[in-house]
């Protein structure tokens, strides 16, 4: 009786076809998933990009804007804050 050493060739044959087959599955995958990434990368970037547009337009807004003087409306008074819940209030004794 004879024994095989080996896959037939048949078996061969399918193989080396089946072996390229899930090379080529492999690879669109990888594709897919690198393109995936990518778009994620771009995305994100994106929003990055808004959100400073806003956080500058917001810094901007703050800059510009200006708090009104008190010194020349004698109903408001000035406070310091000295630590924790304290407040030192200032100008109130001076009114009319």
């Amino acid at each position: 009786m004879q024994t095989l050493k080996g896959p037939s060739v048949v078996f061969r044959g399918s193989s080396t076809i089946l072996g390229f087959l899930a090379a080529v599955v492999a690879g669109v995958v990888g594709v897919v998933v690198a393109v995936a990434i990518a778009l994620a990368v771009v995305v994100i970037g994106f929003f990055g990009g808004i959100l400073l547009a806003f956080a500058s337009l917001a810094m901007r807004a703050r800059r510009s804007s200006k708090a009104p003087k008190s010194a020349g409306d004698p109903q408001i008074i000035e406070a310091k804050r000295v630590g924790g819940h304290s407040w030192v209030a200032y100008g109130w004794d001076n009114q009319p």
